[in-house]
C-alpha cells in the first residue's frame, strides 16, 4: 500500500505563531523599549533568557541562554523581569480571536496555536484576517503558516516571520520538502541533523531517498515520522484542549452589504458552514445569537433562546433569518455572523444526534 499522501483530502490548518511574544508584550507597555536590543528574563549568574526581540537576536541572543552568555554576546542587552500573568491575558485574547473562526484551535503555549479551518473556501484569507485583528485588538504581530496538516503549516510559520506568513498548497508540497534542509524538519533536533549529514542526507530529496529500514535502522522510531513527513504525510489533527462554550461562524464581505435579502443569501451560507461546525463537535445550542458589525464598525448582537436544541442547517437559517428581520438595520453591513450557545454539552441532557457526517473537500488554499 502506497503512504503517498492523498492530498484532496487533506485539512487546512494554520499555526499562528505571535511574533517575540514576550518581548513584544514589554515594547508595547513600555514604549522606551522598542527598537532596543531587549532580552525578558533574568541576567544574572543564575538568570535565563526566556525571550529576546529581533534586535537582541541578530547578536546571537536566543531563548533558554544563560543571562550571562546574552550579555557577552550583546553587552548592550538590556533585561526585562517576565510578567506571565500580563503574557497570559493577552495570550487569552488572541484565543477568543481564534474562536470567533473555528472551535478546533490546539494551543502549543502562551503564544502559538493551531487552527482547523478545513470548512473555508480559502484558509489563507482567513490567517490574514486573524493576524489583522490581533494586531488591531493588541496591537501586537503574529506570523502564520497556513498548509494540509500540522506538521507543513508550522515550518511554513516561521517562513516570512516577523509580521508575515506563507501558504503551502497542496500542489507544491512535495517539491518544497525535497528542497528544504533537514535541520528545518521539526523533530530534527542538532544531533539528529548532524547525523543526517554524517550519513550523506542533507536536504528532503536525500532523505526521501532512504527506505523505511534504512530510516528506523538508523533513527529508531523516528525514522517513521521521517519518511513520512518528508512525502507529506502527518495526519495528527488538531486536539481542541477544552469544551467550547459556543459555536459559531462569521463572514467579512469584500463590499459592504444595505439590504437584507443580500445577507439572507449570506446566512444560508454561515449556517451550512455552523451546522458542520456543530456536527465536528457532536454538539447542539438552545441560544442562537446573530452578531451585525455595521461600516462604521458599531457592532450589534440579537439573540433567543428556545426550547429545543438546534444543529441542522436549515432550522439555524430559519431562527437566523427571523433575527436578522427583528428590526431594521442601522447602517451597511460589513460582517455578519451566527453563534449558538447553551449548548447541550453543558447540560445534563440527552446530546442531539448531529445532521451527517462532514466530508472534506478539496477547496483553494
Amino acid at each position: 500500500m502506497s503512504l503517498e499522501p492523498s492530498f484532496a483530502t487533506q485539512r487546512k490548518i494554520i499555526h499562528i505563531d505571535m511574533d517575540a511574544f514576550f518581548a513584544s508584550v514589554e515594547e508595547l507597555d513600555n514604549p522606551e523599549l522598542r527598537g532596543k536590543a531587549l532580552a525578558v528574563g533574568g541576567g544574572g549568574s543564575r538568570g535565563v533568557v526566556a525571550a529576546a526581540s529581533y534586535e537582541a537576536r541578530k547578536f546571537g541572543v536566543r531563548s533558554a541562554m544563560s543571562g550571562l552568555i546574552a550579555k557577552k554576546l550583546c553587552p548592550h542587552l538590556i533585561f526585562a523581569k517576565p510578567r506571565f500573568e500580563r503574557y497570559k491575558e493577552i495570550s487569552e485574547q488572541v484565543r477568543s480571536i481564534f474562536m470567533e473562526y473555528t472551535t478546533l484551535v490546539e494551543p502549543l503555549s502562551l503564544d502559538e496555536a493551531y487552527l482547523d479551518v478545513s470548512d473555508y473556501p480559502s484558509a489563507t484569507l482567513v490567517a490574514e484576517e486573524i493576524r489583522s485583528k490581533i494586531k488591531e485588538k493588541t496591537g501586537l504581530t503574529a506570523s502564520a503558516g497556513i498548509s494540509i496538516n500540522k506538521f507543513l503549516a508550522k515550518i511554513a510559520s516561521d517562513w516570512n516571520k516577523p509580521d508575515g506568513q506563507k501558504t503551502l498548497p497542496p500542489e507544491e508540497v512535495l517539491g518544497f520538502l525535497e528542497t528544504l534542509d533537514v535541520k528545518k524538519f521539526h523533530g530534527i533536533g542538532k544531533k539528529t541533523k548532524l547525523k543526517m549529514y554524517q550519513l550523506g542526507i542533507y536536504i528532503g530529496i536525500d532523505l526521501k531517498a532512504q527506505s523505511l529500514e534504512d530510516l528506523t535502522h538508523h533513527f529508531g522510531k523516528a525514522g517513521t515520522y521521517y519518511y513520512q513527513v518528508v512525502r507529506g504525510i502527518h495526519n495528527s489533527p488538531v486536539k481542541p484542549h477544552r469544551t467550547p462554550k459556543s459555536v459559531g461562524a462569521e463572514r467579512t464581505f469584500e463590499e459592504n452589504l444595505s439590504s437584507e435579502l443580500f445577507l439572507e443569501d449570506k446566512l444560508q451560507n454561515i449556517a451550512a458552514i455552523l451546522e458542520k461546525r456543530l456536527s465536528k463537535n457532536k454538539v447542539a445550542g438552545k441560544t442562537i445569537t446573530l452578531k451585525i458589525k455595521y461600516s462604521d464598525f458599531k457592532q450589534q448582537t440579537r439573540s433567543k433562546t428556545g426550547p429545543l436544541f438546534l444543529s441542522s442547517q436549515d432550522l439555524i437559517f430559519e431562527q437566523a433569518k427571523a433575527l436578522l428581520y427583528q428590526e431594521k438595520l442601522q447602517n451597511s453591513v460589513r460582517l455578519i455572523g451566527i453563534s449558538l450557545s447553551n449548548l447541550n454539552t453543558l447540560k445534563k441532557e440527552k446530546k442531539v444526534k448531529p445532521q451527517g457526517e462532514l466530508t472534506q473537500l478539496s477547496l483553494p488554499f
